[in-house]
């Protein structure tokens, strides 16, 4: 299994890495909410860059991911999710991609976040320029209205893993209990069976919150906690997630 270390941090190690998202829309409130959430037991930082009120300027994003970064002191994972996979901003592709290689280049990012299903060769070459600057790619599919089959949920982490992600990460969301067992399942054969990276991998809403708590478990490398606004449905308070795993881990 490949791990992925970034500074001091093993993801694919220990225990599950928690994740927090900043979705504030404007500069003055980010760099409020890394102030505090630099105080936070959590591993890893996530930007939410489709809800920045100046996201369709990529020089800005960049130049606030350096400001973010210095007031984090924390690993820092840069994602633009689009409309079609939950994300608040419509944008066609080009804009999406143009953002992405500025921040590449400029900006300042441990790890950026890639959507499976965007247009192939490009993901392909955003990808690679990624992994030349050092920067961590977050291979990722999400599902808000249902939860596939669990070999369609496992064909689509071995895609991300052939397409040469970091790191595999798929959300679904659980009609039944029966679908949180099988995004579970899922992790698990995926883990156990075909993996040689980390996966991230969680069932949303209320009904799937199990999935977000039980990572060392089933195979699920990180999740994902809020420290006030939550970027998707399901996600348990910082504190309360640690103070959870660590009572799983015993």
């Amino acid at each position: 299994m490949k791990k992925v270390t970034i500074d001091q941090l093993v993801i694919g190690e220990g225990d599950p890495k928690i994740i927090v998202p900043m979705v504030d829309r404007t500069e003055e409130a980010l760099l409020a909410t890394a102030a505090q959430i630099s105080q936070l037991d959590c591993d890893i930082v996530e930007w939410r860059i489709d809800f920045f009120e100046k996201v369709e300027k990529p020089e800005i994003v960049a130049e606030l991911s350096h400001q973010l970064k210095i007031a984090l002191n924390k690993p820092l994972l840069i994602t633009f999710r689009t409309h079609q996979e939950g994300g608040v901003l419509p944008l066609s592709d080009e804009k999406y991609f143009e953002l992405y290689q500025t921040v590449i280049a400029e900006g300042k990012a441990d790890l950026l976040d890639l959507e499976l299903f965007m247009p192939e060769v490009l993901v392909a070459q955003t990808m690679e320029a990624a992994q030349q600057k050092g920067i961590k790619v977050v291979m990722c599919n999400h599902d808000f209205d249902k939860t596939p089959a669990k070999e369609e949920i496992i064909t689509r982490l071995r895609a991300m893993q052939e397409k040469g992600a970091d790191i595999c990460k798929i959300a679904v969301m659980p009609q039944s209990s029966a679908d949180v067992l099988t995004l579970l399942d899922a992790t698990r054969e995926m883990s156990e069976t075909y993996a040689d990276r980390p996966l991230i991998t969680m069932s949303m809403g209320a009904l799937g919150m199990v999935s977000r708590v039980s990572g060392q478990v089933f195979g699920s490398a990180a999740t994902f906690g809020s420290a006030g606004t939550a970027s998707a449905p399901g996600q348990v308070p910082v504190n309360e997630l640690r103070k959870i795993l660590k009572t799983l881990a015993i």
